[in-house]
């Protein structure tokens, strides 16, 4: 059975639901984000870059299963052969070499295997979040070592990142730099509910702070 072909009035609705859908993204409302991306990918499934948004925001909001489901969609439909060479390395049953790299420098660090997860998440999910970005890895060293330098600032850590440097035998400059493109790139922040392996999250203090003070100021403001 042929595929039912995308309207134009259908192309209209998606083109909205897509530009709402990466507002949301880019504003961290991650679940809006995945709805208004996951409707502009139903009303023209043929479009790829429907896809790859769609699998980006699924991946930051943790769905890392349905988001390489969406990806491999994204393969399908993706004429660029070297951009979808990389993604097929995601469906890889083996390690990379940078997860290979991190994952034997921090177990011999003596880390947490809850930490070490949170950095092959974290490698799993920049990858996704690249999207048509060139991934350049000269030295595995690099991006493991800034993977394991975020992941312990993340948990409150105290580390140096010229320790780091010297733990992997490369530049404090090469931590620096690759550290500055998966912070930026994901945006990640202190205490990342998605990188934070601890059972209480000092964040949680905060949005608690938030929500007391917004309540306090209702209670001030009525008359």
């Amino acid at each position: 059975m042929a595929k039912k072909k995308t309207t134009k009035r259908e192309r209209r609705k998606a083109v909205g639901h897509h530009k709402t859908g990466v507002q949301a993204y880019e504003q961290w409302d991650v679940d809006q984000a995945v709805k208004e991306l996951r409707a502009a990918a139903d009303l023209d499934p043929e479009n790829a870059d429907y896809q790859l948004d769609l699998a980006q925001a699924l991946a930051r909001s943790g769905d890392y299963d349905q988001a390489l489901r969406v990806l491999a969609e994204f393969i399908r439909l993706e004429p660029d052969t070297n951009l979808t060479e990389r993604f097929e390395l995601l469906f890889s049953s083996g390690m990379d070499e940078v997860e290979e790299m991190v994952t034997d420098r921090m177990t011999q660090a003596g880390m947490p295997v809850e930490e070490i997860g949170a950095a092959l998440q974290m490698w799993l999910e920049y990858r996704i979040a690249l999207g048509r970005e060139r991934l350049i890895i000269r030295k595995a060293e690099t991006w493991a070592a800034a993977l394991d330098y975020i992941v312990r600032k993340v948990n409150l850590r105290p580390v140096k990142r010229y320790k780091i440097a010297e733990f992997y035998g490369i530049s404090d400059g090469a931590v620096r730099d690759r550290h500055r493109d998966l912070v930026d790139t994901l945006d990640v922040m202190p205490c990342d509910y998605r990188y934070f392996t601890g059972k209480e999250n000092p964040l949680d203090k905060l949005v608690e702070a938030a929500e007391l003070l917004e309540e306090l100021e209702v209670r001030f403001q009525e008359l």
